[in-house]
């Protein structure tokens, strides 16, 4: 599918549901990365979600892999479910899946990943934010590069891009073009520009979200840890992140 940019720029917005999708098309993002439980880091979505949202966008979609949240060092049970779900997305016609596996030591486990890469082509294969809980960055970024993955999302081993915007910076121009470098983590219309000029990438990631109070009327306060607030992507905060592109 032909992803359309911004004055050459890709906006990559981060969908935690059908909704949140349509909202990122709705906004004039250039693709989706759809995921589930983005308040812990993003899961995988169900086989339900990624059928539906692909048969509603127009747009790019892209899936994240990940069976749980934490750590990425995975057991072969897990590692089972990833090319499970790698396989459904290439059968309903997903543009892309967004996969890392780390080895205890911090560095990317080339050997599982291969495994992954090639049975996700000929979809895009992203490498996601476990990149950003590796040992050495650099050396990880040509191992990246070797197993053939089409892109990295990082914030630069820090919490927001913003803060990690040297690395990154350093990052794109080490790839120099052999895979394309695009910053995530705390990225909305105050900022994308800054990034954008500061770091020279030619895509970026943002949730665009808001949080919605419940619209229950009934509330049940004697159980705690289950938060009735709603977090999705919102058109209006997309539209906003590509008007500051827009004024490059």
């Amino acid at each position: 599918m032909i992803e359309k940019s911004i004055k050459g720029i890709h906006l990559e917005i981060c969908a935690n549901s059908l909704f949140s999708a349509k909202e990122a098309q709705r906004g004039g993002a250039s693709r989706v990365e759809l995921c589930q439980n983005l308040e812990n880091g993003g899961t995988t979505p169900s086989y339900g979600q990624i059928k539906l949202v692909r048969e509603a966008l127009e747009i790019g979609v892209h899936v994240l892999i990940r069976p749980r949240g934490g750590d990425f060092l995975y057991s072969e049970e897990e590692f089972g479910e990833m090319k499970e779900d790698i396989l459904y997305c290439k059968e309903v016609g997903c543009d892309g899946v967004v996969i890392g596996i780390l080895n205890q030591d911090g560095g990317v486990d080339k050997v599982r990943m291969q495994e992954l890469v090639d049975l996700a082509k000929p979809m895009c294969v992203v490498f996601h934010r476990a990149f950003d809980r590796s040992a050495d960055p650099l050396k990880s970024l040509e191992d990246i590069i070797e197993l053939g993955c089409d892109r990295l999302l990082t914030s630069g081993l820090q919490n927001s891009a913003w803060e990690g915007r040297e690395l990154i910076k350093s990052l794109a121009d080490q790839a120099a073009g052999r895979i394309e470098i695009m910053p995530g983590a705390g990225i909305d219309e105050s900022n994308v520009r800054a990034i954008i000029e500061y770091t020279g990438v030619t895509s970026v990631h943002s949730s665009a979200k808001v949080v919605e109070a419940s619209k229950m009327v009934y509330n049940q306060r004697n159980v705690a840890g289950m938060d009735e607030a709603v977090i999705s992507s919102s058109s209006k905060r997309v539209a906003e992140l590509i008007e500051q592109i827009k004024s490059l």
